[in-house]
């Protein structure tokens, strides 16, 4: 998709209902006055033209579904892979991995690598799997599943640097396996890098060994990527129609592309939370009530600590500021941690996705044909997905009841589209928190010193390990 043919792009259908955090809905002790939200829009105009002024220059994800030629060689390569691998793996971490997860989560069947393979839900894909660790149990358990098969499998890289020590072992302990198998890394690796040899090792590597390599754009951080290569590569081999998946995330970027809060969603939810925040409701629950949609949460997670959560400020100043991003899902969580968020301390604003058609193709699963005893009769007479829309709207309502703060973001239904709009608001809406902050949220400092410490663990030439780390 290029901009031209936006015009001719999908409606965004993502519907935001932000009553529950008002006064009116949970009392003025907890909730926001509407006055409050209306004041902050000049901040966020402002922020929202720096933005602009800095599209397709220092930032890079807005422009990400716009990449027609991008997605042309990611379908091209999908097709080759899938048709001489049963099993392909990415090997990455962090923003490297979290939306692959997210997408396969979402959008493959949910027991994708247990059905036959000539399936038709399998979609003719291989087996997908993300090592985003390093454990090695998981290496080892990892390597029962794939080393017999290693001459059908494929591993996509990812690492922007080129140099993340974890994605880095992993690719030195595969290229190994490989050659000791005799046969070809290059034939059985594809990586995706910075485009810059001169800022990858791996993109020198992929020149020196031959191996195909797509590109990490230079503007385009790791948590803000899963509409580049990085996450679509792995999408299109598992049959996820990926020009929908961007067609989405367009939509969503154009209806972004206003200051206004009315109209604006990401930057009416920049503006509530940040708010909230500062009425100390300081953790950010993502809560969809859809098991395809649970790994989006985990990704959500990254997205909002990572971007938010900061020492400083645009002028140097100690803030230390961030929300603490929370992943839960519904139905589950009710049995688990819903008694704290309903009960505990109020300090959280919970987020829940609501799917309107959350069956499986469309078609509802009754719960039960026969008789039943007659004090199960409510359910037996009923349908999964009635159940499940009765726990979110009865959670909705205990939750507003309990003086709560909560929003729904409404979707019709989990496929490629809604995926893609998700993605984007959310990238909006942290973008635009950040503003709010005054803070950098493209930037992860602290995540860097991490690294380097490891690298210093680990022996690395001009690298010192931390004192204290007693290993």
């Amino acid at each position: 998709m290029n901009k031209d043919q936006v015009m001719n792009a999908p409606r965004s259908v993502l519907v935001m209902n932000d009553e529950n955090v008002y006064a009116d809905a949970i009392g003025a002790g907890h909730g926001l006055q509407r006055a409050e939200v209306a004041a902050l829009a000049g901040r966020v105009a402002e922020f929202h033209r720096a933005l602009r002024a800095q599209r397709g220059a220092d930032i890079g994800f807005p422009e990400l579904p716009y990449d027609a030629a991008l997605a042309g060689q990611v379908r091209t390569a999908a097709d080759e892979i899938r048709a001489r691998c049963d099993n392909f793996v990415v090997l990455g971490i962090g923003g490297s991995a979290l939306g692959a997860i997210a997408v396969h989560g979402a959008l493959n069947h949910p027991f994708h690598n247990l059905l036959p393979s000539g399936h038709a839900a399998r979609r003719g894909a291989p087996r997908l799997f993300v090592l985003d660790n390093v454990d090695p149990a998981l290496i080892a358990a990892f390597l029962d599943v794939v080393e017999p098969e290693l001459d059908r499998t494929v591993f996509n890289v990812i690492t922007k640097s080129g140099s993340t020590a974890e994605t880095m072992s992993q690719f030195l302990m595969v290229r190994d396996l490989l050659r000791r198998r005799g046969l070809d890394p290059a034939e059985r690796i594809v990586l995706t890098t910075d485009p810059d040899p001169k800022r990858s090792l791996l993109r020198r590597m992929a020149q020196d060994e031959g191996y195909a390599a797509f590109p990490v754009p230079a503007n385009v951080g790791g948590r803000f990527s899963v509409l580049s290569a990085v996450g679509l590569l792995s999408a299109a081999v598992g049959g996820v129609d990926v020009d929908a998946l961007l067609a989405g995330a367009a939509a969503m970027d154009q209806r972004c592309g206003t200051a206004d809060l009315d109209a604006n969603p990401a930057a009416r939810y920049a503006a509530i939370q940040y708010l909230l925040d500062g009425k100390g409701k300081s953790i950010s629950v993502l809560m969809p009530y859809s098991s395809a949609l649970r790994r989006l949460a985990d990704w959500y997670c990254q997205l909002w600590a990572e971007s938010l959560g900061k020492r400083q400020d645009l002028a140097g100043h100690d803030v230390f500021v961030g929300p603490t991003p929370v992943a839960s899902v519904g139905v589950t969580d009710q049995h688990s941690v819903m008694q704290l968020y309903q009960d505990g301390p109020f300090d959280k604003v919970i987020t829940l996705v609501e799917v309107e058609d959350a069956t499986l193709g469309g078609a509802d699963v009754p719960i039960c044909t026969g008789d039943s005893e007659e004090e199960l009769a409510y359910l037996a007479q009923s349908t999964f997905g009635k159940l499940l829309a009765a726990e979110l709207a009865a959670t909705r309502c205990a939750l507003r009841d309990k003086h709560r703060p909560n929003l729904t973001l409404r979707v019709p239904r989990v496929g490629p589209a809604v995926l893609g709009e998700l993605f984007m608001f959310f990238e909006h809406a942290v973008a635009c928190s950040g503003g709010l902050y005054g803070i950098n949220p493209f930037d992860q400092p602290g995540v860097e010193l991490g690294k380097v410490y490891t690298y210093g663990l680990m022996g690395r030439e001009g690298y010192d390990a931390p004192r204290g780390a007693g290993v």
